[in-house]
């Protein structure tokens, strides 16, 4: 490491418990970490724990503003540590653990799912994987419990796009139902997440794509419990009124340019 690089280690090292701390440890050090050799356990897990601590923060400062400021860090970490067992096994077990739980969490938010098959084959062994499950099981609890904590619109939508991927994937009946439920809360007005009109819809979308089976029934009961909120029936008929405006008049273009190319056709004929 150069001189100039060992004495902004030393300072950090100083200023440990301050919480900015391992925010500028992991943009700094991310690379550095896995390119020496470090012979002392307890150093290698507190500089590994910082890097993952602070990748989480300074990915959460992307979420909070809708930006990507921090993407090359996460792809850094994802493409060339959790795909590369040659650097991944240079952090202790359980660092590698919490470094999977956190790029689970942000895998959608930086349009990566094109590796999440790779990824997950590469997931490490949980203790408590014998009542949890699989990694895939583990992928979903972890996206279930992040979607609870997003506040921004624009990202939760993102994530609600993102999540029809996870179709088809073989978990437990929990981590099923705990998913369904997560998806459920943010397709009725209220608390306790309050979802706005656009993440309702898009909520619904991704709970009949993913949970085709008794959709219907779903969408009977959520009807009723409409009826729980009275002071949200005149934005509901109001929206109604307009969306079958909407479709009134997209059918009646379409049956005016559709006589209008007939007409054409017969002249040109």
């Amino acid at each position: 490491m150069p001189e100039s690089g060992q004495r902004i280690l030393d300072l950090i090292v100083q200023l440990w418990s301050q919480l900015f701390v391992s925010h500028i440890f992991a943009l700094l050090f991310h690379k550095w970490i896995f390119e020496v050799q470090l012979n002392n356990d307890e150093v290698l897990l507190r500089y590994s724990s910082a890097l993952v601590q602070g990748a989480t923060n300074v990915f959460w400062i992307d979420i909070q503003t809708n930006s990507r400021h921090f993407q090359s860090l996460f792809r850094y970490l994802l493409e060339e540590v959790a795909l590369e067992p040659a650097r991944l096994n240079k952090i202790p077990v359980q660092v590698q653990r919490d470094l999977f739980l956190v790029l689970s969490r942000f895998i959608f938010f930086y349009n990566s799912v094109d590796k999440l098959e790779s990824f997950l084959k590469q997931f490490p062994v949980f203790p408590n994987a014998f009542l949890v499950g699989g990694s895939a099981d583990f992928f979903v609890i972890e996206v279930a419990d992040q979607l609870q904590k997003l506040k921004v619109e624009p990202v939760l939508l993102h994530y609600l796009s993102q999540i029809k991927v996870l179709q088809g994937m073989e978990l437990r009946m929990t981590t099923s139902t705990r998913l369904k439920t997560c998806l459920y809360s943010f397709t009725s007005p209220g608390g306790p997440m309050y979802p706005t009109r656009a993440v309702r819809h898009a909520a619904w979308d991704a709970l009949d794509f993913l949970f085709p089976v008794g959709q219907y029934p779903r969408h009977v009961i959520s009807l009723f419990f409409r009826l729980l909120y009275p002071w949200c029936w005149p934005s509901s008929c109001w929206n109604f009124i307009m969306s079958w405006l909407k479709a009134v008049l997209h059918t009646l273009l379409r049956v005016v340019f559709s006589s209008w190319e007939k007409v054409r056709a017969e002249k040109n004929s």
